[in-house]
């Protein structure tokens, strides 16, 4: 019923050790994360790798988190910038159908304001999304663009723009609480739903804190989850583990997996009910 992401504790480090312990907690499935920010391109050789970790713990792959690049944008007006950015997230949709996952989820900016800019950035993207999306579709992937502080208008044109078996919305709660009005945009495009990254956080930053721990409204998310067209067994968790001195879990690995196992089944259990309530 549940997914958490192998980077918990660090996005770049040796991934086997996590996928050792989120097997030891129970989970069955991973959200693949390492390198999202970076520019970092995976080797047939080191996907490989993976899926052997994958296999000896007896783990399957929920969602993959692809990345927009540090340097490499497919978004940029610059063409090679916006070329070797291509290639990035290709990368990521060629590893996420090796590691038997059919949505990545990826980043996408706010729409600049600037007219002339604006009409720039769109050009880009529909360049890179006329190529992306035939390699994607050959793989049995999806692309589900996510939610971040203020690019709302942004997905919302997307979504107007491509189509519903091709693209969707990764909905992040923990930047929609930062955004304030996170849950508004979701249960806009509840029929776009194809992803989630459950955190939660106080508001004042993206803390990617265990569920029920902050401030995110989890009532109305179930409601909008179950009414969605998410139709996974599995939900993603992603987490970031506490290393401030004197926090509870600072240190406590096991302990840190058995809450997010814990809180997440709780919320898994919500939107079972919500869904029933609909039924």
């Amino acid at each position: 019923m549940l997914a958490i992401n192998a980077d918990y504790i660090d996005s770049y480090g040796n991934p086997e050790p996590r996928l050792r312990q989120i097997a030891d907690a129970g989970f069955s499935h991973v959200h693949w994360c390492h390198h999202f920010g970076s520019d970092y391109l995976y080797a047939e050789d080191e996907i490989d790798q993976i899926d052997g970790w994958l296999r000896s713990y007896e783990l399957t792959v929920n969602d993959l988190h692809a990345s927009s690049g540090e340097k490499k944008h497919y978004y940029s007006d610059d063409d090679d910038i916006r070329l070797a950015g291509l290639e990035l997230v290709k990368n990521r949709i060629y590893m996420a159908n090796r590691l038997g996952t059919d949505v990545i989820a990826l980043h996408l900016p706010r729409q600049p304001d600037e007219a002339d800019k604006n009409v720039a950035f769109w050009e880009a993207v529909h360049r890179s999304m006329d190529e992306l999306l035939p390699f994607a579709r050959e793989r049995g992937v999806r692309i589900a663009f996510e939610n971040l502080l203020s690019n709302h208008t942004t997905l919302h044109k997307v979504l107007a723009a491509y189509d519903p078996a091709d693209v969707g919305i990764c909905y992040d709660p923990g930047h929609g609480n930062m955004a304030g009005d996170g849950l508004d945009f979701a249960e806009a495009v509840k029929d776009r739903l194809i992803a989630f990254h459950l955190n939660d956080n106080d508001s004042s930053a993206d803390q990617h804190c265990l569920i029920f721990s902050g401030t995110v409204d989890w009532d109305r998310l179930a409601q909008i989850i179950a009414a969605s067209a998410y139709d996974k067994e599995y939900m993603t968790i992603e987490l970031a583990m506490p290393k401030e001195p004197g926090n509870i879990y600072a240190g406590d690995e096991a302990g840190f997996l058995a809450q997010a196992m814990a809180s997440g089944l709780e919320f898994h259990k919500m939107v079972t009910d919500a869904r029933l309530g609909l039924g």
